[in-house]
């Protein structure tokens, strides 16, 4: 194991145990991996409860560095606009389509994203990885298969007191040494390839500004998330319910037959969520759920934030009715409360749009098998960017980044996994240089 380091050099890879998917992957990962440790440090948090675009201007430090680096690469028209969006343009040895590639710099509310120190777990041999900021914090193989199955790998964590940043800065890396290295391969025939780099992904808000006109790609992917091998192409629907609790303060030693506390309603009301279902701690696959995820307030007023998810438009309808009726049942039990409840559309599911255009995930998949794996098709427990692009007109299916345990403190990537994603992008912008499939 490395303790937190500055720099990188690619002799470290040579310690690794486990190989590469192709010579193209071994390639590229010390460049994938330096990338990696360079965005991960700069602290991107967004913020839901801001009203900026960006929703943190500190998303634009990095924003403003990749312009550079592609610029540097030889992408002369890498710009950032008004918005925050970093656009550039890899010219193409054909003239269409044009593929687009999208990742966001933001990373995730529920952990912090500041000061993070990278270690780098070398030749991973399986045992049990604690780590050394926070003891409590333990990645134990017995319990995550995931890690049982990279024996071998080099493994990229916090010291356990952040998150890592893979969520989404691996898509970010990937993307960036999968570009250069086409840059630095002219020969190569591939598509025009439209680099987009969002912000406020984690916030819901990654595309309010995107213009799919300025963009200019006829399709796209996003490097977001999910495990090797994974291709995904649906999506939860999902909605955001805010439900405002307005009790009666008082003094509490005069309250008797007075107070009418916000705090105790919002509380049943929680409490009254069924238990064995509809939460994302009791549900998985396809299965939606209602989770509370922000409870704040005085004995005057509670605002509980519930987010809604669903693959099936219908039941993330009744989803949003179980909650009304939750609170409506507030004041019934209580007239003298009032309660606001308000619904958020946030994204739908991408499938819907996807569908209809089969030959963006045959291409993916055709990608995937040329660096030898067979896709796996999961439907995504979460939203993308793509969520809202693709019900905007510009399919985008997402595919797998190598990072795993995402928005927590035990969040952690593979290097070999990261270095197969950034080939894998190789593949497919030459898999749309050619006939159809």
């Amino acid at each position: 194991m490395r303790e937190p380091f500055e720099s990188f050099s690619s002799d470290l890879l040579s310690l690794a145990s486990a190989p590469f998917v192709t010579p193209l992957a071994e390639e590229i990962a010390a460049d994938v991996l330096a990338r990696f440790l360079r965005y991960i440090r700069i602290d991107t948090q967004s913020n839901v409860a801001s009203s900026m675009y960006p929703s943190t201007a500190k998303q634009l430090i990095l924003s403003r560095m990749l312009v550079e680096e592609l610029r540097e690469i030889g992408l002369e028209d890498a710009h950032l606009t008004e918005h925050g969006y970093v656009f550039a343009t890899l010219p193409g040895s054909v003239a269409e389509p044009v593929v687009g590639l999208l990742a966001h710099v933001d990373t995730s509310t529920e952990c912090s994203g500041e000061g993070v120190s990278p270690i780098l777990h070398e030749s991973y041999r399986g045992e049990v990885i604690v780590l050394p900021g926070d003891l409590s914090q333990v990645i134990d193989p017995a319990d995550t298969p995931e890690l049982a199955a990279r024996v071998g790998h080099d493994i990229v964590t916090s010291d356990g007191t952040t998150l890592l940043g893979a969520d989404d800065k691996a898509g970010v890396a990937e993307i960036m040494a999968a570009v250069a290295w086409l840059a630095r391969h002219p020969e190569i025939a591939h598509a025009p390839v439209r680099i987009g780099f969002t912000v406020d992904e984690e916030v819901a808000r990654g595309t309010v500004h995107f213009d799919l006109d300025e963009f200019g790609a006829a399709l796209a992917y996003t490097l977001d998330g999910s495990g090797f091998g994974v291709l995904e192409y649906e999506s939860f629907s999902a909605k955001e319910v805010t439900i405002t609790i307005q009790g009666r303060g008082t003094h509490p030693g005069t309250a008797k037959g007075k107070l009418v506390s916000s705090l105790k309603l919002a509380a049943d009301l929680v409490a009254a969520l069924p238990r064995d279902g509809l939460s994302p701690e009791t549900t998985e696959g396809r299965e939606g759920f209602v989770h509370p995820s922000r409870f704040s307030g005085t004995a005057e007023e509670t605002t509980l934030v519930f987010i809604v998810r669903d693959h099936d438009d219908a039941k993330l309808d009744e989803h949003v009715a179980l909650l009304r009726r939750l609170a409506d049942d507030v004041v019934a039990r209580e007239p003298r409360a009032r309660v606001q409840f308000d619904v958020e559309f946030q994204y739908p599911n991408m499938g819907q749009s996807i569908e209809q255009h089969p030959r963006v995930v045959a291409a993916a998949v055709e990608a995937y098998r040329r660096i030898g794996v067979e896709a796996v098709f999961e439907p995504i427990r979460g939203g993308t960017d793509g969520s809202r692009l693709s019900a905007a007109g510009l399919p985008t299916p997402n595919l797998f980044t190598g990072g795993q345990d995402y928005h927590s403190l035990r969040e952690w990537a593979s290097v070999q996994d990261m270095a197969a994603a950034a080939a894998m992008i190789v593949e497919l912008v030459q898999v749309w240089a050619e006939p159809e499939l």
